[in-house]
């Protein structure tokens, strides 16, 4: 046989009744590629840039950012033209700090419907 290998990665989702990833620590880069194809969202470098800033501000703090912070890191941390509701919904669509928790990886945050 010749050619090159191919290499398969299985991902296994171990999910929360709210489709939450069960164990944060699980979480890696095909981890989010697969929640994010889950909650029908194509990953661009905007998408990943919300996606870290999230994840960062939960390892310093142990919380998921809702809506008002996450908001505010995407100001402070990544584009201030991406900075708002109507932004976030664009690349998020639906409730944006759901989803980005979701495909981060991260908890339900507390303040999400």
């Amino acid at each position: 046989m010749g050619g090159g290998v191919s290499e398969q990665r299985h991902v296994d989702l171990i999910l929360d009744d709210d489709g939450h990833l069960a164990k944060p620590d699980a979480w890696a880069e095909p981890t989010a590629r697969l929640l994010a194809e889950r909650e029908g969202v194509e990953l661009g470098p905007d998408h990943w840039r919300v996606i870290n800033v999230a994840r960062d501000f939960y390892r310093e703090t142990g919380v998921s950012p809702s809506m008002r912070p996450l908001i505010r890191l995407v100001r402070d941390h990544v584009d201030t033209e991406l900075a708002s509701s109507l932004a976030l919904m664009r690349l998020f669509p639906g409730s944006p700090a759901r989803r980005v928790a979701r495909i981060a990886g991260l908890p339900r945050p507390d303040k999400c419907l």
